[in-house]
């Protein structure tokens, strides 16, 4: 990622901080800035992708820059972070990015809700081929049939040398 970090982490709760004081109270004192997946893709995709995780991270693991007091407002500051993810990959790529972003929510979620393994290889693919159109059908293998196998595929074929590193940060960060 050529992104400055710092400016990646900044910007991400600068932004939080103007949003809302709900948010600027949930900040952590003592933020973990570690990219995860935006590693694996598109330089340009980058700060809305760890916008995007950080949210998921609210919901269902634990966050790098926010410490919600409560399950309410980290309901909601998780969904502010999608939103918030959502626009800036608008801004920077197409509406096939934003759609691949919106399936992978979904399909994270309905994982979670079931207690299913297969997110880590869901973000890592969807990472490395965002926009391209190419994960459709591995993320119907995994939300049908539950075989993370597809996406397992294209992320080792095209995320890169940080695929592992990425997985590993992940798995760490989950509860």
């Amino acid at each position: 990622m050529q992104t400055s970090t710092v400016d990646l982490w900044e910007t991400i709760t600068i932004e939080a901080e103007r949003e809302s004081s709900l948010w600027h109270d949930a900040l952590r004192s003592e933020p973990e800035r570690e990219p995860v997946f935006s590693s694996l893709g598109e330089e340009r995709y980058a700060l809305g992708l760890e916008t995007i995780y950080e949210g998921y991270l609210v919901h269902y693991g634990h966050p790098r820059l926010f410490d919600p007091v409560d399950e309410d407002t980290a309901l909601l500051l998780g969904d502010y972070l999608y939103a918030h993810g959502l626009v800036r990959i608008a801004d920077v790529g197409s509406v096939e990015a934003v759609a691949d972003l919106a399936e992978l929510i979904s399909l994270c979620s309905q994982l979670r809700a079931d207690s299913a393994p297969g997110d880590g290889a869901a973000w890592a693919a969807s990472a490395a081929l965002l926009g391209a159109g190419e994960v459709d059908d591995a993320r119907a293998a995994l939300r049908d049939r539950g075989d993370a196998r597809p996406l397992t595929e294209l992320a080792e074929a095209h995320a890169g040398p940080a695929l592992e590193q990425a997985l590993a940060a992940h798995d760490r960060r989950l509860r």
